[in-house]
């Protein structure tokens, strides 16, 4: 069993940055490739970036690639989400999740959810 807490979301203007942290209880952090996902008001919840358990492999939806860093510390048991040069359709609530499953892009094949952090990007 892991539990996930998001922290970090928040209100910024457009083209500013926000960091996301993701906090995992268990002593098994170290084995879930852990992933990033997000949800805006009437839309389906999206893939935003994943972390292989080593953290050594990653990966990028192509709207936030180059804006958007995901790393993890398995010392702390946290994942990170740096966001920079955000814009207002980045607006959403970030969800961490999850997995050991080979699949990263989609949010059925995550175990575990957190309860969720928001962002608000203002124009």
């Amino acid at each position: 069993q892991v539990q996930l807490v998001e922290s970090g979301g928040g209100l910024v203007q457009a083209g500013g940055s926000l960091r996301l942290s993701c906090a995992a209880s268990g002593r098994t952090f170290s084995m879930y490739t852990m992933g990033w996902f997000r949800q805006a008001p009437g839309k389906e919840r999206e893939f935003v970036a994943a972390i292989r358990s080593s953290g050594g492999i990653t990966y990028y939806a192509d709207s936030v690639k180059g804006r958007f860093t995901i790393s993890r510390d398995n010392a702390k048991n946290t994942v990170y989400l740096q966001m920079n040069s955000l814009k207002p359709e980045d607006t959403a609530v970030y969800y961490c999740a999850a997995t050991k499953t080979p699949n990263v892009y989609r949010s059925s094949w995550y175990d575990y959810w957190g309860q969720g952090t928001q962002v608000t990007v203002s124009s």
